[in-house]
Order: C-alpha cells, then structure tokens, then sequence
C-alpha cells in the first residue's frame, strides 16, 4: 500500500489531497470505462528512478550518452508489444492516446488531406475528426456514424461515404460504442478507396489481446492504443504498423511532435505488456465483457434505454431521456452515492456535450477488484436507486454506504 510517506514530510497540503484519492478510490466503484487500476510492479515502475533519464533518440541514435539499460528497456517493451499484439513495428514513445493518432496523420498525410472517422458524438474520439481539434483543424474531415434505428455502424453506409469522398485515412475505433468493430471490413473499404487503414483500438486493446474481441492486426496498416484501459498498464499509449510505414512512424513520433520519451513510463509498459502474457489475463477480459453484459441486463430489467440495445464489449452507453434526469446530474448523483461514471452524449442526441443525455459506464476497474457479475446487477440496482432520487443527499448517502460496504471485500492493487 501507498502511504506517500515522501510526499507528506515535504508537502503535507498534496499529501492530504492524494489520502483522499485513496480513500475515494478505495471506498468507491470506478465505473468510467476508460479507467482502471495498475498492478504494485507498474506503479513502482511510474516512479522510479528511469523519470531521472532524457534519452532523445531511438535505442542505439541518442541524442544524449548513458543509454544503456535505457535501450535495453525500450527494447523490451518494443519486443514485448510485438509480440503481444502480432505487430510487425512498434513505437513505445507516445506520451498519450491522442499524441499518437496525431502522429500518425502528421506522419503519413499532408496538411489538407481527406481523413474519414467516427463522428464524436456518435461514439467517436476528438481525434478522429473533431472540428476544434488538430485533426479537424489540419485535415479535411469526413464522418461516419451509427443508424438511427439500432445504434450501430451500418458498414454499406461507410462505404458509401468512402466512395464519394475517397480519403487518403480510414479511421475505425471509437470510445463510446458498445459493440464489436469489424476491422476487416474497414480495410477492404480503405483499400478499395486506396487509403491508408487506421484502427484506434485504446478501449479495447486488453479485450484484443486476450482474445474475446476481433484485432485489426495484422491486416490494418496502423493501429495505435492507449496502454491503460482495458489493458491496464499506464497512462500512455503506443503505435503499431506494417514495415512499410515505420520510418514515417518513428519520425513523426521523434523529432516530428515529441522530445524525450518518459522512460519510467516505458518500463511500466514493459510490464504491463508481460503481464498481458498471463494466462489469468485472459480471464480477466473475459470477466470484463461478462461484467458488463451483467451490468447491462440489470440496467435493462430496471427500465433503462441502452443505446444498441446491450454491449458486447466493456462499456454500457445509456440514455436517460425517458428517466427524466440529464446526464450531467446523473453524473453527480452518482458520485455521492460512490459510484463514478461520465456523462455522455447519445446518438442523434438534442442536447449539449456539456450537459448531454447519457451516461457511460465500464467494468474494467471494477473487475480487476475480483468483482463479478452478481455486483454487476448490484451495481445497476444502485444506480436506479440514485437516478430515481438525484436530489436526495440521504438516500444517496445511504447507497454510499451500501457502496462502501462491499468494496471493503475488494481491495484495490496498490492501494489496499
């Protein structure tokens, strides 16, 4: 357990900011789907002595001298991510997510270029496309999204939208659709437009190693992922490619967007990869698509509108437009009840991203507490409970306390 022993003899203000991190996390269900929790070996790794290095450069094309566990530790998360995912070349410089979608365009297009994407508020990512983002500043951008009827990508309509506009970049992956992607069918459309395929699969990448979601490798030309998520390793990201796009890759990676990469972070994703390797991951991402198929079952039965009407993934996208509560105040809710989610927009949503109709929920971080899916239907009871009352501070006190209770058989790793 962390105890910032360090932090409270120099700091005492931070240190009482991060006990109580501690104790939200520790008392609370992390239901955004985005999150969840780092294993004892990543966080030591995040903050150890390999933050005191800057290695400019690439393993054996330094900028800077005494390199030589720094390479040996760059080399081994780049073996490591190859093998894990079947990539033919690696970059594990990415600072983030959206830095290496950045590095991807900045690399393999010229400013003015066609890029098609997920639509933002149809369950795409800022940068795939959005009008204040670089991606929308720098590229023309073309969108795709989900039927109105169903909730899901209609594949005869991206091609159509393919056709007419013929991008130079396919983007497939999203951050709020709860169904499978059909990569391959994204690569025959780019290559019948002659495009280079993109596939952003940062939600889903632990559910892609382990099996119980399609890959895009080794097929799509690019794909990059972030390394948390469902792949619980650290907040940071990575590039993978075929051959022919590495050099491009890599320079636009370093010198072309970043300095020094941050190696203690590199050697956090060493380790997260090796410990993706392991059996029990497998069963863990099981677990996550069984938590969240729990989850949604539960949400249904008490009268919720799920957009596509399930999930076959990690994530649940629910709107709240019959229940009578926007997201925003959902959201709120919830999180005095011990319970966080993100607010959300829905498909075809008439309201504002700020104060949107839906909330999104995941069950990555709650099952690598050993949660399952009798708490998964637990978990949705609460949830009615709370968006039933929103303004009712003692019955969402009461489910706190309830909240509290069984995350006390769960401990969280790395914190207790």
């Amino acid at each position: 357990m962390q105890d910032f022993v360090a932090i409270k003899g120099v700091d005492i203000e931070l240190y009482d900011f991060m006990i109580g991190e501690r104790k939200r996390q520790r008392e609370g269900i992390e239901l955004i789907p985005s999150e969840n929790y780092v294993s004892s070996a990543v966080l030591e790794a995040m903050g150890s002595i390999l933050t005191n290095k800057y290695s400019e450069g690439y393993p054996g094309k330094r900028y800077y001298g005494g390199q030589e566990y720094i390479d040996r530790v760059e080399n081994l998360a780049r073996q490591r991510a190859k093998e894990l995912f079947g990539a033919e070349h690696v970059n594990v410089q990415p600072y983030s997510g959206s830095p290496a979608n950045i590095a991807v365009m900045f690399g393999l297009l010229s400013y003015g270029d066609t890029i098609m994407g997920m639509r933002l508020d149809q369950g795409g990512h800022l940068t795939h496309g959005l009008g204040v983002n670089f991606s929308g500043k720098s590229y023309n951008v073309v969108s795709y999204g989900v039927r109105r009827d169903n909730g899901r990508i209609d594949m005869d309509e991206v091609r159509q939208i393919a056709l007419q506009h013929r991008p130079k970049l396919v983007i497939s992956g999203a951050t709020a659709y709860p169904r499978l992607f059909d990569f391959e069918a994204f690569k025959t459309i780019a290559d019948e437009v002659g495009a280079i395929a993109m596939a952003d699969i940062s939600h889903i990448s632990g559910l892609v190693v382990a099996g119980v979601h399609p890959s895009p490798l080794p097929f799509t030309d690019v794909v990059t992922t972030t390394t948390h998520k469902t792949l619980r390793g650290p907040r940071s990201a990575i590039i993978m490619c075929k051959e022919q796009y590495a050099k491009d890759i890599d320079r636009a990676v370093f010198p072309g967007l970043q300095g020094g990469p941050h190696d203690h972070t590199t050697a956090a994703k060493a380790i997260a990869f090796k410990e993706a390797m392991k059996p029990e991951f497998k069963d863990y991402a099981r677990q996550i698509v069984a938590n969240a198929k729990a989850l949604a079952d539960e949400l249904l039965a008490c009268g919720f509108d799920l957009v596509s009407g399930g999930t076959d993934n990690h994530l649940v996208l629910v709107d709240l437009t019959h229940k009578g509560v926007i997201g925003k105040d959902a959201e709120t809710a919830l999180d005095k009840a011990g319970l966080t989610v993100n607010k959300n927009s829905v498909p075809y949503d008439t309201r504002s991203p700020f104060s949107p109709s839906g909330i999104r929920l995941g069950t990555p971080a709650a099952t690598t507490r050993g949660m399952k899916e009798p708490e998964m239907r637990r978990v949705a009871r609460w949830i009615e409970r709370a968006i039933s009352h929103p303004s009712d501070d003692a019955r969402l006190a009461a489910i706190h306390d309830e909240v509290r209770e069984m995350c006390a058989g769960f401990p969280v790793p790395g914190i207790g």
